[in-house]
């Protein structure tokens, strides 16, 4: 099924239902299947599109994305999600990747979509002008096309954030968004009444919580998520009752730190996720003992829509009782999906011992659009093969070590940067860590830790050197240098970019 269908049924089955909500826009199942119906025949009849052209949307955090994407597969098209923050580099790599056939913007990127333009031919159109009776969609039919795309004809394009070079384009049909959709609805416990925030990224979004929402019939609501501000989503949750949201680590850590124990405005949330990157195991037990055990960790990557294993809401509980290491994994394997740990000749290694983590289930990508040669470098014998240095222990919990690429060589030891991070982030006033290597002429690298502080945090470098001295770090893992920034550099989903953070100290130097 996919997501046109779903949003038809709902209409006819619950048509007053809330669909939609922000602070300045809502809709109903109802109001959604005619105006998607409406939009998917302004694209076949006056945009002239066809059956697998590429729907490219830049758009901020609204609700119109919903709009589109749903209108993609109703009109029988490829949605393409593009993330607002990347810059012009990555966008004309996408188009040149993409050839999108169509680009769906607002006025606030009309110099991007103009620009875009010139060089690719690709037409635009503006929401701005898609609206009123006026509109061209006032003048099309609200009837259904009847276009039914396969199960096996591609759905969305969701791309990368190009830490590793140029975006890759996570190519998935719309089984595997279906397959996907059911695990997350499970994993999530999403219901028909669930009212879920999304406050990261719309095009992360697609997969973990467009698609299972709209299959369940629940609420989605946007929040703008170019900054963040711990107070407005509070007041947002409270507003209208939201019960479900994800949140990256530096955002619950601001919510942490600028909210008190006593402010109640987020106490409808049943469900709130986290991941992307590390967080401090202290933090989030202080989390925990303030909202409760409402916390799931997700693990995984774009390829595989996101979900591989799940620190589920009992594990959090657990946590604070008989297994306090549980808030160092990142969970078991989520339904549906075979998690393995291997050695570099792809033998599951022994429980304790490290290896590459890899994935296998029914909502891996087909493959990186267009592009063979990354496609075979990362999936191949069935696996998505992650890049990340995991481990399980005899309970079936996998502990992410780090990744592959982040690995400091020491006087040729691999030095693990997320074991000195998690050591570091025990300091209250760190709200973010990121531990690279240096050029060192006798060792080859040294570890230097770059801290960004908590609002009103106080840290010196000697506090961190003590701490990581007196912690269970070996002394050839401790950093020999802090340095204090006002905050790290982000990649466009907002993860810390180690890369940009390491190149500060290898310009002009020989990197291994």
């Amino acid at each position: 099924m996919n997501l046109g269908v779903a949003v038809s049924r709902e209409a006819r089955r619950r048509p007053d239902a809330l669909a939609l909500f922000s602070t300045d826009y809502s809709s109903t199942y109802a109001e959604l299947d005619e105006r998607t119906n409406r939009i998917a025949g302004w694209l076949r009849a006056d945009q002239k599109v066809s059956t697998g052209d590429r729907l490219a949307v830049l758009l901020p955090n609204r609700c119109e994305v919903v709009e589109y994407l749903v209108a993609s597969h109703k009109a029988a098209l490829v949605y393409v999600g593009l993330n607002f923050r990347m810059d012009d580099s990555d966008l004309r790599s996408v188009f040149e990747n993409a050839e999108p056939r169509l680009l769906v913007t607002s006025e606030e990127f009309r110099t991007t979509a103009e620009v875009l333009q010139e060089a690719f031919g690709v037409p635009f159109v503006m929401i701005e002008d898609l609206v009123g009776a006026k509109s061209p969609l006032a003048k099309v039919s609200a009837d259904p096309l009847g276009l039914f795309p396969s199960s096996t004809d591609h759905a969305c394009i969701v791309y990368t954030s190009g830490t590793t070079g140029r975006p890759k384009g996570v190519l998935f049909d719309h089984s595997a968004m279906s397959q996907h959709a059911t695990v997350a609805c499970l994993e999530y416990e999403i219901t028909p009444d669930t009212r879920y925030l999304i406050q990261i990224p719309h095009n992360s979004s697609v997969n973990i919580t467009i698609a299972p929402c709209l299959m369940m019939g629940a609420a989605i609501g946007f929040q703008d998520s170019r900054s963040f501000s711990p107070d407005t989503f509070a007041s947002v949750v409270a507003q209208f009752e939201v019960t479900h949201s994800f949140l990256v680590p530096t955002q619950l850590m601001r919510v942490l730190d600028q909210l008190t124990d006593d402010d109640r405005r987020m106490s409808t949330l049943t469900t709130l996720g986290y991941g992307s990157s590390p967080i401090s195991p202290d933090r989030l037990r202080d989390l925990v003992a303030r909202y409760g055990a409402i916390f799931l960790q997700l693990y995984g990557m774009a390829e595989i829509a996101s979900i591989g294993t799940i620190l589920r809401k009992v594990d959090h509980e657990r946590a604070l009782g008989d297994k306090p290491a549980l808030l160092n994994s990142c969970g078991r394997p989520s339904y549906g999906v075979a998690v393995r740990v291997v050695d570099d000749r792809g033998n599951d290694v022994p429980v304790g011992e490290r290896g590459e983590v890899i994935f296998a289930g029914p909502h891996v990508m087909l493959g990186y659009y267009r592009d063979e040669k990354r496609t075979s470098d990362a999936l191949y014998d069935g696996w998505m093969h992650s890049g990340d240095i995991g481990v399980f222990d005899d309970e079936g919990y996998l502990y992410i070590v780090d990744r592959l690429k982040n690995l400091i060589i020491r006087g040729g030891l691999n030095i693990a940067p997320v074991e000195i991070e998690n050591v570091i982030y025990r300091h209250p006033a760190v709200l973010e860590v990121a531990v690279v290597g240096a050029p060192d002429e006798e060792w080859g690298e040294r570890i230097v830790a770059v801290v960004a502080r908590t609002t009103n945090g106080t840290v010196t470098e000697q506090e961190i050197l003590d701490l990581c001295r007196q912690s269970e770090l070996a002394s050839i893992k401790r950093p020999e240098e802090v340095r204090f920034v006002d905050s790290l550099p982000k990649n466009a989903v907002g993860k810390i970019d180690k890369g940009s953070v390491r190149n500060q100290f290898w310009t002009g130097s020989r990197q291994v």
